[in-house]
């Protein structure tokens, strides 16, 4: 094998356990996604735009019985701690129709911002194959991804966290 070769070969496995390791990244290092969305309310909003908060990004269904299930918990923290700076927005699936999205809202007094992701680009930006409802992303003031949850939020777990990020930084 010559020199130039070997060389190749060992950049081109560098490259690929680079990308890789960021396509796998453990929490808190993968940075979110900056999507744009537009919410049942017709808010337009982009994720940089909360940097700076502690970011709940709440992919749910409203087929889906544990994902209503979650919905008073997180009204419960979204009324908590929203006014402390914690950010939540709900992204309802592709397949549910925006009229009942709009209903379940109204039904369950839903106040933070949903989106309906009907063309997919935000399942899609969070790389979420496949799709398993709910899953939530908890993404840090710096923008980083910091925990990925399928299933529902303990939120006796996640609430300390996001408490954590909320604490003012000593000085």
């Amino acid at each position: 094998m010559k020199r130039t070769d070997a060389i190749l070969s060992v950049v081109v496995l560098a490259v690929i356990g680079l990308l890789a390791y960021f396509w796998f990244a453990p929490d808190g290092v993968q940075r979110a996604p900056d999507v744009r969305m537009v919410t049942t309310t017709n808010q337009h909003l982009r994720l940089s735009e909360w940097r700076g908060h502690p970011v709940l990004v709440n992919f749910w269904a409203t087929t889906c019985p544990s994902c209503v299930e979650e919905i008073p918990h997180l009204k419960a923290l979204y009324n908590e701690l929203g006014p402390k700076g914690l950010k939540i927005i709900g992204v309802s699936m592709y397949y549910d129709p925006p009229m009942r999205v709009m209903r379940m809202m109204k039904r369950r007094d839903i106040a933070y911002p949903v989106v309906n992701d009907v063309d997919q680009h935000i399942i899609r930006a969070f790389g979420m194959h496949p799709m398993v409802t709910p899953t939530s992303y908890l993404i840090d003031p710096h923008g980083r991804i910091v925990q990925h949850i399928t299933g529902m939020i303990q939120m006796s777990k996640l609430r300390p966290r996001i408490e954590r990020m909320l604490a003012p930084a000593p000085m």
